[in-house]
């Protein structure tokens, strides 16, 4: 209860009420979040009993590191609705859960480097160090949708590239172990660093000149021999003719307009076996997305090998 006739407090009793220096109730009202009731003769701030409730719930709302401008929101919809917990305070703690999730996980991110760099040998560091320090604590993948945007025919259809990036650009994991900080940090200089030898990313045979109906049948029916390579995978199946190098054949074929006969697979075979090369790609893309899975580099070297047992032109073992 206030100890004044008037019924009001002054700033040194709202203050020592509320467990705070008469410097943080001088902030808060001067920024508006704590309107004072009137002021006295000499010009001393006066505050009302309403007024202490209103400075824990600032306190509280501060506590949860929340912005004045979303502490402003909440106490006016609180005015609002005679004290009943609104939209305004379900938002500023979920953006609060949000921001604070973001945070850790840079945090996890960070801590995983570190690591990384005490774990490998000491003559090692400092090139570890320059490797995963330049990759941010919370790791973009733009530079990988770049490179692939490079690699892929330029005139692909936008959907059709947006379906390949989702399968390519592997995401960063939330909870990374020092390896994965290491093969994502080693990802980014694969795609960072310039050609060499060429002013560009260097294209498949099968890219070239490719129109955009032609490049979406293309990596349409790439998409299917894939996924039916992967399968084969699974059951450690080797490289064999069959429905998953028939789709993978016929991808090719139904992009050149051009029937699936002996002798486009021989032509084939040898097409992409002097294609460009990015196995690194695939072996740091399932290092970091963790257990065993078939990535499409990989899907793709199974259905080449495949096609070479076909054609008669793999390689002696």
């Amino acid at each position: 209860m206030s100890t004044s006739h008037d019924g009001l407090w002054g700033i040194g009793e709202l203050a020592a009420r509320a467990g705070v220096s008469v410097k943080t109730v001088r902030f808060y009202s001067d920024g508006g979040l704590l309107p004072e009731a009137a002021r006295s003769a000499g010009g001393h701030r006066r505050y009302g009993p309403g007024s202490l409730e209103r400075l824990r719930m600032i306190r509280s709302l501060r506590a949860m590191d929340l912005p004045v401008s979303a502490v402003r929101r909440v106490l006016d919809e609180d005015e609002d609705t005679a004290g009943r917990a609104g939209g305004a305070l379900e938002d500023a703690v979920a953006g609060q859960l949000r921001t604070l999730g973001s945070q850790l996980r840079a945090l996890r991110w960070r801590e995983a480097a570190l690591r990384s760099v005490q774990e490998c040998p000491p003559a090692e560091r400092p090139a570890r160090l320059r490797l995963v320090g330049a990759v941010t604590s919370s790791p973009d993948t733009a530079p990988l949708a770049r490179f692939w945007r490079g690699w892929l025919p330029p005139r692909m259809p936008a959907r059709s590239v947006t379906a390949f990036l989702e399968v390519a650009v592997p995401q960063p994991p939330e909870d990374p172990d020092p390896g994965q900080v290491l093969a994502f940090a080693q990802l980014y200089a694969m795609v960072s660093r310039p050609c060499d030898g060429s002013a560009g990313q260097p294209q498949p045979h099968a890219h070239r000149d490719a129109g955009a109906r032609e490049s979406a049948v293309l990596y349409a029916g790439l998409a299917e021999a894939y996924a039916l390579a992967a399968t084969e995978m699974r059951g450690d199946r080797e490289p064999c003719p069959g429905e998953a190098l028939d789709g993978f054949v016929d991808a090719y074929a139904s992009a050149r307009t051009t029937a699936d006969t002996p002798d486009f697979r021989r032509t084939l075979s040898r097409q992409l076996a002097v294609d460009p090369r990015i196995d690194r790609y695939w072996e740091l893309t399932a290092e970091l997305t963790g257990p065993p899975e078939p990535t499409p580099g990989a899907a793709h070297d199974w259905l080449c090998a495949a096609l070479d047992a076909d054609t008669g032109t793999a390689l002696p073992a």
